[in-house]
């Protein structure tokens, strides 16, 4: 794995260093406008950002209030050497401790396998968001099913 570390925290906190990736990202490699890319859910979120051995930043993702994971995004030089997948149990597990019944997240197409893999279903119809074809995606956490013995 490339990175040494994920830090997690507030906007005021992590701001900086989760905006050089998501305009490398977003802004730059995909042409997403930068008024798309930035809102105001950014200052209510968790954020994650992960660092390389040089303490450089190389991945971000945010967690929403509501259980909603975005803004994942990792530097093009080291994809798939395991940042996302860092990232995004990073992510499932302070859900989880927070006692979130489920994460969802709008997956770009081209990044459903990846979410597959780590137990995300695909819910509902194909719909475009900043120029980029995309599905939500749904991660049951636990079951809120009270049984009776």
């Amino acid at each position: 794995m490339m990175h040494r570390r994920i830090v997690t925290g507030s906007w005021s906190d992590l701001q900086h260093d989760a905006m050089l990736i998501r305009e490398a990202v977003f802004i730059v490699e995909q042409n997403v406008p930068a008024e798309l890319e930035s809102d105001d859910y950014d200052t209510v979120c968790l954020h994650a950002v992960a660092y390389d051995e040089n303490d450089t930043p190389v991945g971000t993702g945010r967690l929403l209030p509501d259980g909603h994971i975005g803004r994942m995004a990792v530097s093009k030089s080291v994809r798939a050497h395991g940042i996302g997948s860092a990232i995004l149990t990073t992510l499932i597990e302070a859900a989880k401790v927070r006692g979130d019944t489920q994460v969802v997240l709008n997956a770009q197409i081209q990044a459903e396998a990846f979410y597959r893999r780590f137990g995300f279903v695909r819910e509902g119809a194909e719909f475009m968001e900043a120029g980029i074809r995309h599905i939500q995606m749904c991660l049951v956490l636990m079951d809120k099913t009270v049984t009776f013995g």
